[in-house]
């Protein structure tokens, strides 16, 4: 029993830190960046594909034994589409607003390259517990630098939080952090920031 949450909770802390799809994975940049303009958006992406991740690795591992290769591709995709699309009827009725901010980048999580990573390389291949560990791994390492990027770029930018005032009024908001090259410096700031921190890590942990 030990050992098995010990290996669950590896493969969650993977999914945080040390295989973190955006800071060293890498992928699933595009819509990240660009949904990253205010918090509200940025917590509603990380959401979004959580739910989505979570119930298509949960599915897929189930039921991995009896999809065939050769139509395994196609069935991911079958069913990716079918999460993705509840939660955007999910978004655009309860949260409207929320979703027009988010535009296309919602319903094209079906090709994100996050999920369908997972989902090939992951989630076909192991039991349900594992599946459901990594999930919840990669979807808070998602979420949380979606916000961080969300938090660094809506303040400077834009002089809010949530779209409340936090800066005094007196601040003039430098735009170019809700612009694209704005989302790569922070980004690229995040990622130093990682590696960094990783290196120290390191270095403090190895023999003198």
């Amino acid at each position: 029993m030990k050992n098995t949450i010990k290996h669950l909770g590896k493969i969650f802390v993977n999914g945080i830190f040390r295989e973190n799809p955006l800071l060293i994975l890498m992928i699933g940049l595009c819509s990240s960046l660009a949904v990253t303009t205010e918090v509200a958006n940025g917590i509603g992406m990380g959401l979004s594909m959580t739910f989505v991740l979570l119930m298509s690795e949960v599915v897929i591992s189930t039921f991995r034994k009896l999809i065939p290769d050769s139509i395994r591709i196609p069935v991911f995709i079958i069913v990716i589409a079918a999460f993705t699309t509840v939660i955007d009827y999910v978004l655009k009725a309860w949260f409207p607003d929320l979703s027009k901010a988010m535009g296309v980048f919602i319903p094209l999580i079906v090709v994100n390259c996050i999920i369908m990573g997972r989902v090939e390389g992951f989630a076909s291949k192991v039991p349900l517990p594992d599946a459901i560990a990594d999930s919840f791994g990669m979807g808070l390492g998602y979420t949380w630098v979606l916000l961080g990027i969300s938090l660094i770029r809506e303040l400077l930018g834009s002089g809010t939080i949530l779209g409340a005032q936090v800066l005094p009024d007196s601040y003039v908001p430098i735009l170019f952090f809700i612009m694209p090259p704005g989302g790569f410096l922070v980004f690229a700031l995040f990622i130093s920031l990682n590696l960094f921190i990783k290196s120290k890590l390191k270095s403090e942990g190895s023999p003198s």
